[in-house]
């Protein structure tokens, strides 16, 4: 008995968990201010870079590079936008108080955020994976294509615990500022815009503080194009941004918990 209800239990968690993903997928998807940014802005950055402007190029090492990269930074916006200025509004507005007190559980409210990243991030990847196939001349083996994929698309739960914590501290009327001004400044600092080794050396250094650029160099890593460094190097550091920004946002959510 005791086991039929725990199973209840879960099934009921999980399908609230969905539909509270469903709902704020759909919600994402009927603002075209962020649902076109987010889904056209790497496409439209790989189509100039990688096709437009390696056309008739000697070498596909550029399109394949560029692919990894700027599959991160495809699911940089849609986890860090989501989080950073998205709870930012719920908090501020009153409507995270308001789910506070209905039965939803507080991991299905996190789940459908991370799962809407996720799936805007799944079709960005798709997207630039078609381009990068059919427009750039790209080719990999089938297994680096299902790498690369999984390698970018698990870049979304790091990306979002960096956007929770922006989400959890900023206020509503600075959160779009601050997620533009991180998102901007790290996207150019952690090579996802171009080389990380045209930046000057002091600032390649620096890189190893960001999450975004050991996300590219692991995406990169699938294709033999990252810097070489361990896997383990970029797997500790990334795994430690993502548990201090986790940590970041709990004291958020402590300050906010205590007005």
């Amino acid at each position: 008995m005791a086991v039929n209800t725990a199973r209840r239990g879960l099934l009921w968690h999980v399908r609230i968990a969905l539909l509270e993903t469903r709902f704020q997928f759909l919600s994402s998807l009927r603002l075209p201010a962020f649902a076109v940014p987010t889904l056209l802005f790497p496409l439209f950055f790989y189509l100039f870079f990688a096709v437009v402007f390696q056309a008739g190029g000697p070498s596909l090492t550029a399109p394949t590079y560029m692919l990894a990269t700027y599959g991160v930074f495809g699911i940089f916006a849609p986890s860090i936008f989501g989080f950073g200025v998205g709870l930012a509004q719920e908090r501020d507005s009153g409507a995270l108080l308001l789910k506070r007190t209905t039965p939803m559980p507080t991991f299905a409210y996190l789940f459908a955020r991370v799962g809407t990243a996720a799936i805007f991030g799944a079709v960005v990847v798709l997207l630039l994976f078609l381009l990068a196939g059919y427009a750039a001349g790209v080719e990999l083996h089938r297994w680096q294509w299902f790498a690369l994929a999984g390698a970018i698309l698990a870049g979304v739960l790091p990306l979002s615990a960096l956007g929770l914590a922006i989400g959890a501290w900023a206020k509503q009327q600075a959160a779009v500022a601050v997620v533009n001004l991180v998102f901007i400044a790290m996207s150019v600092l952690s090579g996802l815009w171009f080389p990380i080794s045209m930046l000057p050396g002091f600032l390649q250094d620096f890189a190893n503080v960001l999450p975004a650029y050991h996300l590219g160099q692991l995406a990169l890593k699938t294709i033999d194009l990252d810097l070489g460094r361990p896997l383990w190097f970029h797997l500790v550091l990334v795994g430690g941004q993502t548990a201090l920004c986790l940590a970041v946002a709990a004291a958020g959510f402590r300050r906010f918990s205590g007005r």
